[in-house]
């Protein structure tokens, strides 16, 4: 009977049940379970595993460096307002309305740490999660373009609840890559959440985009449904590169 228990909960793909049915049938006879509570702790089991195995996909699709997470980002250094308003992010609806949201701050003010710490609490929530930097996206969507193969590359792009573009304005690129990430922001628009960093407030982003009027509509699309975060901090690496070392034993 256990060999054809076992084939059959392999045929069901339940690996759960099949590690476990054999110490919950001792425990349920010892602590005199009910048949549905017996069946609810192995369903408890399988759907627990499944969920974290889930989760771990979406983390590992995500690009995301998994070191910046919310527990390795000093909230203490934030202003008490702005900590109160990122715990109020970690929840995620304002993703799930489609609003997007922007940090911007000097290099070094842990803008990049804070989204991607973020983006992690959505991909545990299992919101699919996609981090890249605005220099690698442009390659990748301008090469789609000359492949004739654009469309594809947006409409995978839409796959992913969370698009976080990392150090838009870091480095400038030309106006042909502009245009295709402005057709992605505009694409984006009320349909998937978009979130960025840059070190450029909006007064210099006719630098990035080259053009006014597109700085604008790319302005209005970004602004019109998000969360501003001002990240007015001194550089955490400077300060870190301030503090007294150790001395070596």
């Amino acid at each position: 009977m256990k060999e054809r228990l076992e084939r059959q909960l392999r045929e069901l793909h339940l690996p759960s049940f099949r590690r476990s049915y054999e110490e919950l049938v001792r425990q349920a006879q010892q602590e005199t379970y009910s048949y549905e509570r017996f069946l609810l702790e192995l369903c408890e089991r399988e759907c627990q595993e499944r969920r974290t195995k889930r989760i771990g996909r979406v983390l590992q699709q995500s690009r995301l460096p998994l070191e910046k997470s919310l527990e390795t980002f000093d909230l203490k250094r934030l202003p008490a307002k702005l900590a109160r308003q990122v715990q109020s992010l970690r929840e995620g609806s304002f993703v799930d309305r489609k609003e997007n949201l922007l940090a911007f701050g000097k290099v070094g003010s842990g803008k990049t740490h804070l989204l991607c710490g973020l983006a992690q609490e959505q991909a545990r929530a299992g919101r699919r999660v996609l981090f890249t930097t605005s220099g690698l996206l442009v390659q990748e969507l301008l090469l789609a373009k000359r492949d004739l193969k654009l469309k594809w590359a947006l409409k995978k792009l839409a796959s992913y609840e969370v698009l976080l573009i990392d150090d838009l304005g870091y480095v400038q690129q030309s106006r042909e890559e502009m245009e295709v990430l402005f057709t992605l922001l505009a694409e984006r628009y009320e349909r998937g959440s978009i979130w960025l960093t840059s070190n450029l407030p909006f007064s210099k982003w006719e630098s990035i985009f080259k053009d006014p009027m597109t700085t604008a509509a790319a302005i209005d699309r970004l602004v019109h449904h998000s969360v501003i975060l001002e990240l007015n901090l001194p550089s955490y690496r400077l300060e870190q590169a301030k503090q007294p070392k150790e001395p070596a034993e």
